[in-house]
């Protein structure tokens, strides 16, 4: 696919957080931008699916370009029960799998399937820099990424297919949100320790790496992070410098531990120095480089 044609792309995900960022950028660059919808269509450019029953409207695969797969249940709910747990690997799964066989039974496949990953396929690894090459880790999150990523490769012998392993967002929604909010009303705090290391990535870049990918010769897993890594505490911070917020509280490990249980332990205490080896050794320019930048281009 040369850079300069226009591309027909099919978005699940499409209205969420990331994608609606990311068709943004893509109707930007004059690419169309077409919808999985879970329900019945009324526009052309809605496809119906249900990744649940594997049922999608198969005669859009033959017609696009690219597939950039955004579904799954948000990890930032709380508690994760047992049956909750259950919903974050069959979304992640089932969406993907269904949209591998079709890109498979597609009599025109599309040239790339880019597929939702996340950064919990490391694991714990404090003070480590984790590039692609890096191993599988453990725990949970490690292991529904595996079985995530094992589903959109089943369409490896049809279509180019890379796996966006993405950590956390910085923008006015996802799991950002609930952080700016708290931090809004006085209560920006400390998380635990605050020296583990949170990837980071603002919005626009997550979305431009993903239209990045579309015409790049990357395959396989790609981490989406920003280039320079930063612990929670300086997450924290700088979003308090930002909002204008004194920065007093410290919340005990144990404290998350007991309130937020195995997810709060997941997503606020565990370390990831998550490094965009692949997409900056395939030129691809963040607009913003530092956790401080990423927050202030959303609060100014």
């Amino acid at each position: 696919m040369a850079v300069t044609e226009p591309l027909r792309v099919l978005v699940s995900g499409a209205s969420g957080f990331i994608g609606t960022e990311l068709r943004r950028q893509l109707g930007a660059e004059g690419h169309t931008v077409l919808r999985l919808v879970r329900r019945e269509p009324t526009t052309p450019d809605e496809f119906e699916w249900d990744p649940s029953s594997r049922m999608i409207d198969a005669t859009v695969l033959d017609t696009v370009d690219a597939v950039i797969n955004l579904s799954g249940a948000p990890l930032a709910r709380f508690p994760w029960t047992r049956a909750y747990k259950r919903q974050i690997l069959s979304s992640r799964v089932d969406a993907t799998a269904t949209l591998a066989e079709a890109i498979l039974l597609s009599a025109t496949p599309p040239k790339v399937l880019i597929n939702g990953s996340a950064v919990g396929f490391y694991g714990d690894r404090p003070g480590i820099p984790v590039d692609e090459t890096a191993p599988k880790g453990d725990g949970f999150l490690a292991d529904v990424v595996d079985a995530w990523e094992q589903a959109a490769h089943l369409a490896d012998s049809a279509t180019r297919v890379v796996t966006a392993r993405t950590g956390l967002v910085v923008g006015p929604g996802g799991a950002f949100a609930p952080l700016s909010l708290a931090t809004k009303f006085g209560l920006a705090s400390r998380m635990g320790p605050g020296t583990q290391d949170w990837p980071w990535i603002s919005l626009h870049d997550e979305a431009a790496a993903l239209v990045h990918l579309l015409t790049s010769e990357l395959s396989g897993p790609v981490n989406l992070a920003g280039p320079v890594p930063a612990t929670s505490e300086q997450v924290t911070r700088a979003m308090a410098r930002a909002l204008h917020r004194w920065h007093p509280l410290v919340i005990p490990t144990i404290a998350i531990r007991t309130a937020l249980g195995e997810a709060g332990v997941a997503l606020l205490l565990k370390a990831n120095k998550q490094v965009p080896s692949a997409l900056l050794n395939d030129g691809f320019e963040f607009r913003h480089s530092t956790i401080d930048d990423a927050i202030a281009a959303t609060w100014k």
